[in-house]
């Protein structure tokens, strides 16, 4: 971050968000929901659009942990890119400015584990993007639902499954 971006003030937000994980998707449609102090971009992590935006980020890490980029080119990852995107919600904002106290932080990086482990759990990952359990623990087992696969999310009604067609018009099942 730059020096300037350090003292600028924050106008508006980009939030990098995993497009192919359902808890990311579940959360992008809840943050779109949720009238803005601060206004939010929300753009898939790694897509042209993102590498457009921001082409001097590393968008591999992008896809591993949250990042959040300011309009004065502020980053924003892990527990501090949750904190932010709190803060620029109107409801939430009181809470974003607990979360960022010591005892706050604590809870705060609690919860982005939290999420990072159910998160690695849906790829096979021991957790924030690490293949192969890297934190000796059990991992979930689950698997994320990817709209190639005929899964989609619609927050009224839950998780619909239409399957893809088939060229050959039979498909394996498993």
């Amino acid at each position: 971050m730059s020096a300037t971006a350090a003292v600028a003030p924050v106008r508006r937000l980009t939030v990098l968000y995993d497009a192919e994980c359902s808890l990311c998707a579940f959360l992008r449609d809840w943050l779109v929901r949720q009238p803005q102090l601060v206004p939010l971009d929300l753009v898939p992590a790694g897509s042209a659009e993102a590498r457009r935006r921001f082409p001097g980020l590393d968008h591999r890490v992008t896809l591993e942990e949250i990042t959040v980029v300011g309009d004065a080119g502020q980053v924003y990852r892990d527990t501090a890119a949750w904190i932010v995107t709190l803060w620029a919600l109107r409801a939430h904002r009181p809470l974003a400015h607990r979360l960022s106290t010591p005892s706050g932080a604590r809870l705060a990086k609690g919860a982005v584990l939290a999420a990072a482990k159910w998160r690695g759990g849906q790829w096979g990952w021991g957790g924030a993007g690490v293949p192969g359990n890297a934190w000796g623990r059990d991992q979930w087992g689950g698997k994320v639902y990817r709209s190639a696969e005929g899964w989609t999310y619609d927050p009224t009604r839950g998780w619909t499954y239409s399957p893809p067609a088939c060229d050959s018009g039979t498909c394996a099942t498993g």
